[in-house]
């Protein structure tokens, strides 16, 4: 790379104009706008109408970037719902010192999380996603690494995290956390390795107006490999039928749950250190959640 990478507040539309001008001309008369949830690892800006320009927002997720570009128009034609399409390829420039992507614009708005909760048919649509994910090709897929954020490989790669995390449970807790943790490490996945979109939240998720799956969005954590990490929003945001319908469709093997349970335990404690009033309430409830008897 030609040159430091910007901090992430210098990532903005300004940039975002300049590298459009530069690269494809054709689009610069089009508006830049950032996109206000546009997550932690790339920064979003609409283009127009109809596009949006996706840089990575640090030099850790640089990979992401090439990965998305080729992986994306392979899965895109196997999956129920749209996911995002290549409409350009940014290349490293004086400008920004990484690749960089434009992708069509996909209509829809972020699920409401309380909906969520008990909305058993979105738990189905997204089920079958998932479902059609793990069955496309995985011949010559990345493997997990760094890319994913180790997403599809053993929950063991967090057992140093979890570890020094256990003492911020009190005491009851704590023992049906380590039961918890060791259930997720006895239980090795097997294989065949399969597809994983690495982060299935509902931030990655869009709902038409009627709350139905209407695009899965931000595959930079997808990978080939274990789909267990792909069990978390079970534990996250599910409930009652909404749970039931999610675990009956997507149809996993308990050694595969118990794997889930390890990696929603691990999310759970790495958020209990955030010192966000909100983001604590919700890792404290992530926890509860995955220690309770009857979820796992």
């Amino acid at each position: 790379m030609s040159a430091a990478f910007p901090a992430r507040d210098a990532i903005d539309e300004t940039l975002v104009k300049a590298l459009v001008r530069e690269q494809f001309p054709e689009w610069a008369g089009l508006a830049v706008a950032a996109v206000r949830e546009s997550g932690n690892d790339h920064r979003t800006f609409r283009l127009g109408d109809g596009l949006v320009a996706r840089l990575p927002a640090d030099l850790g997720f640089v990979p992401q970037v090439a990965k998305e570009q080729k992986y994306l128009p392979l899965l895109a034609p196997n999956l129920p719902v749209p996911v995002p399409a290549v409409a350009g390829v940014g290349r490293e420039s004086s400008l920004f010192p990484a690749p960089w992507s434009v992708y069509g614009w996909l209509d829809g708005i972020r699920p409401d999380a309380v909906r969520v909760r008990d909305d058993a048919a979105l738990a189905d649509e997204l089920a079958h996603v998932l479902v059609a994910l793990r069955a496309t090709d995985a011949t010559g897929g990345p493997a997990p690494g760094r890319h994913s954020a180790f997403r599809g490989g053993p929950v063991s790669q967090w057992d140093e995290q979890v570890a020094r995390r256990l003492d911020l449970l009190d005491g009851a807790q704590r023992d049906r956390a380590r039961g918890v943790w060791r259930d997720a490490l006895a239980a090795e996945f097997a294989g065949p390795p399969v597809w994983v979109h690495g982060d299935v939240a509902i931030g990655n998720l869009l709902v038409d107006d009627a709350h139905h799956l209407a695009a899965v969005i931000d595959f930079g954590c997808s990978a080939v490999g274990d789909p267990a990490c792909d069990t978390v929003i079970h534990w996250t945001q599910f409930r009652g039928a909404a749970r039931r319908v999610f675990r009956d469709v997507l149809d996993l093997d308990d050694a595969t749950w118990a794997r889930g349970a390890g990696w929603t335990l691990w999310k759970g404690l790495i958020m209990l250190t955030n010192v966000t009033t909100g983001e604590r309430e919700f890792a404290e409830r992530v926890v509860g959640e995955v220690l309770r008897r009857e979820s796992v």
